[in-house]
């Protein structure tokens, strides 16, 4: 049965990386093939949470997002692809939501902790990152979704946006937002790729491998990727669950239980590792980067148009529910 899901990324970097892609991008891919409704935001309000008092160039990194979108499997045809701020429904559904949302339960918010310690020091905390959850809670009931993907650590955080719908339809005696789904990817191994240096993949550490890097900045990232600390010697008995080049093996080199189980017993070294996967990923990300290569800023522009008039359709529709329901006074 075709089911309407809403999926977004945030616009704070102008490149996705193969976490992303691998965390979530693929399993957006998997819903559209499977033939349902897919709304795949790129969301630029929520990149100002963290960064309102410095904000990057959001539109260009709106557009190379959904380059990014595109090359990664999403189809514009089947898919409707659009920036956040382009459905001014959004910033309406978040203001009516703060109205009805506690306090205390944004402050407990388990997101809201973290993002605050990841501030740089000495940048504010601002209204909007303590309302960030309300914010997604708009993106997400706007379109009055079946299911969001989510990945199995983040599923808690969307709680909220449950409790927030539960609210909403219990104060004004409707049925209008939906007790929607966590869909979780079916991989879960996938969904948590370290970064190169094994910490998590991250923007902000810079130890990511980007869809839309070269060959040769491939490479150079592969070079220098974490290794066994203790394996010196190709001799040396590797540990490949803590090797950022052995997970990533895991995933795109054929066979990789084999070389495990070599690094393991001193007979693999870890120069021969880095080039085995770095000749897999590039043929792996070959056909993306094509593709990319393929998409203008123009062309780019003309699908988050037209994406931005349909999600704006469904958003208004949404919009005069909620407004009938707390007779406020209809557009």
């Amino acid at each position: 049965m075709t089911q309407r899901i809403l999926s977004g990324m945030r616009a704070t970097n102008p490149r996705l990386h193969i976490g992303n892609l691998e965390g979530a991008l693929r399993n957006w891919v998997r819903l559209q093939d499977e033939g349902h409704t897919m709304f795949c935001m790129v969301a630029d309000y929520h990149a100002l949470t963290t960064m309102g008092d410095m904000p990057p160039d959001l539109a260009h990194n709106s557009r190379e997002v959904a380059k990014d979108f595109i090359a990664g499997g999403l189809d514009p045809e089947r898919s409707t692809i659009f920036v956040q701020s382009m459905v001014p429904q959004h910033a309406e559904l978040h203001l009516i939501f703060s109205m009805v949302t506690g306090l205390g339960k944004l402050e407990r918010v388990p997101t809201f902790k973290e993002k605050k310690d990841d501030l740089a020091e000495g940048r504010p905390v601002s209204y909007g990152l303590l309302g960030y959850p309300v914010l997604q809670s708009a993106d997400i009931l706007l379109y009055r979704p079946h299911g969001v993907p989510v990945g199995k650590d983040q599923a808690p955080h969307l709680e909220l946006s449950r409790e927030i719908a539960r609210s909403f339809n219990a104060t004004f005696g409707v049925e209008l937002f939906p007790e929607f789904k966590n869909i979780i990817s079916e991989d879960e191994s996938r969904a948590t790729l370290p970064g190169v240096d094994m910490r998590k993949m991250s923007k902000s550490y810079d130890n990511c491998i980007y869809i839309n890097d070269t060959e040769e900045e491939t490479a150079k990232r592969i070079m220098g990727a974490f290794t066994t600390p203790t394996k010196i010697r190709k001799t040396d008995p590797g540990v490949p669950e803590g090797c950022a080049v052995c997970q990533y093996m895991r995933l795109y080199v054929p066979g990789y239980e084999q070389a495990w189980d070599e690094d393991r017993r001193g007979e693999r070294g870890c120069m021969q590792s880095k080039k085995e996967l770095i000749e897999a990923l590039n043929e792996y990300l070959r056909p993306m980067r094509e593709r990319r290569a393929t998409l203008d800023d123009g062309a780019i522009d003309e699908i988050l148009q037209a994406g931005a008039e349909k999600a704006r359709d469904f958003a208004a529709d949404t919009m005069r529910q909620v407004r009938a329901a707390m007779r406020i006074n209809p557009i």
